[in-house]
């Protein structure tokens, strides 16, 4: 009987669970409309679907990172998809949208275990000549999910409502858990476990919650003064890592290994830059364009499917070349076409955009997976599942730190205005400045991947 070696199908399971995770996250986006309409939902609560998903993301990425490495990183994995799949049921059959925003934030937890293990998963049993490529395909996997997340969403929620959206991931967690029960052979934890830190999850908890709601609150001196106490917390948070003998994550992991810890400033900024685009041009492509919600997502759609194609590729390249090479080559290509979407004006055409997308694809194509490359290879083994939370956490934070700058911006220019083709001037000044943000991140990222060193 034919049998697969376990690294493919580690490989099979993690890629399935981050093509099936982005439902819960990107593919619930579209069908908000729906859902606030059938539960009667201010914006002001709807507004807080996606935040409080990340939120909880942050806060569980490091401690799951560790609890794997101690408990077993297939179990942690699994207990997160089980999780993810009963949060999904309870949202479902949510009557209220504050249940929904409770089940929100558990589902968020339960992304970090998936997210934040499936890369230790794939790291810990394949060689090393090897990784690049199987990081480049789970990379790839994931920008897959978040690309056909929206319009499988959109799909569900037009023929059966936005209940379906959560209903969907169910069976198909389901049949994963299973195939992890009956393939997946293996646990893959540290021989010597540690105690847990739970004055340091306290710590960056606060850190995390008072960024979130900081950021998003600014200028005022409530936002001020909560991410003031974010910046006090983390440094605490750091404090108490240096000093403790069972710690989340040993903070001396970045004085140590120079590339473990430019390589995650980079992701941090490289992140930063990207996450509002899809929002930003979504607004232009509808509102100062003209288009239709179909069309411009398709529009959208070819950054993420230059990605997929890309990251595999830059993946299997890193294995042979220096990575740091690869993922500052893609940093320029991001450069160069957050230049090109700076000078967008009323006027540019839907080719110049579609080009300057698909540009910008391939740079984070070759950027992603190599740079992920040298994150993962520049730890010991026995912190791999610490390493693979903190670069996703330095995603994550990048995520949340780039679109609450794109609200500050859109909050100065539009102020309590609502998003139509009346305010179109306004619009198009938002979306410079927050592209010519973007750039200034990119900038910077491109210089502290060139001068990283070598993995």
């Amino acid at each position: 009987m034919f049998k697969l070696p376990i690294t493919t199908i580690a490989l099979i399971i993690v890629c399935s669970g981050s093509i099936i995770g982005p439902l819960g996250m990107a593919g619930v986006n579209i069908a908000i409309p729906n859902l606030a309409e059938d539960l009667q939902a201010s914006a002001k609560m709807i507004g807080w679907m996606p935040t409080l998903y990340l939120l909880s993301s942050v806060i569980f990425m490091l401690p799951c990172g560790k609890i794997a490495d101690n408990y077993g990183r297939k179990r942690v994995y699994a207990f997160g998809l089980g999780l993810n799949a009963l949060a999904s049921l309870m949202c479902a059959i949510a009557s209220s949208i504050e249940w929904v925003l409770f089940w929100r934030f558990v589902q968020g937890a339960a992304g970090a275990m998936i997210f934040g293990i499936g890369v230790a998963i794939i790291t810990s049993i394949t060689p090393n000549n090897k990784r690049g490529m199987a990081l480049g395909t789970s990379a790839a996997c994931v920008y897959i999910g978040l690309s056909a997340a929206p319009a499988i969403g959109g799909w569900l929620t037009e023929i059966w409502g936005w209940r379906a959206v959560f209903y969907s991931q169910i069976p198909l967690v389901l049949l994963l858990l299973l195939a992890i029960r009956l393939f997946l052979h293996g646990e893959w934890k540290n021989d010597k476990k540690s105690s847990f830190d739970w004055w340091g999850t306290g710590l960056f908890s606060l850190f995390a919650i008072c960024l979130v709601l900081g950021l998003s609150d600014l200028p005022t001196m409530t936002g001020w003064g909560l991410t003031l106490l974010s910046v006090i917390s983390l440094g605490l948070f750091i404090i108490h890592q240096s000093k403790s003998r069972r710690p989340l994550i040993r903070v001396q992991m970045f004085l140590e290994s120079r590339v473990f810890s430019l390589s995650l400033s980079t992701s941090f900024l490289m992140y930063a830059s990207n996450f509002s685009l899809a929002f930003l041009l979504s607004l232009y492509l509808q509102y100062i364009k003209g288009l239709s919600p179909s069309h411009a997502g398709q529009i959208v759609l070819l950054q993420a499917v230059s990605m997929a194609i890309m990251a595999p590729l830059s993946g299997k390249l890193s294995d042979k070349i220096q990575p740091r090479i690869i993922a500052t080559f893609g940093c320029i290509i991001v450069m160069v076409s957050f230049f090109l979407l700076s000078l967008l004006s009323m006027d540019s055409s839907i080719t110049y955009i579609s080009g300057s997308l698909l540009l910008l694809g391939i740079g984070f194509g070759l950027f992603s997976t190599p740079n992920n490359n040298a994150i993962m290879g520049a730890v010991d083994k026995n912190e791999l599942g610490v390493a693979s939370s903190s670069m996703n956490l330095s995603r994550t934070i990048g995520n949340l730190f780039g679109m609450s700058l794109v609200n500050l911006i859109v909050h100065y220019y539009l102020g309590d205005s609502t998003f139509s083709a009346q305010h179109s001037h306004a619009l198009m000044s938002t979306i410079s400045l927050a592209f010519n943000v973007s750039l200034g991140f990119v900038i910077l990222a491109s210089c502290i991947s060139a001068f990283r060193g070598k993995a």
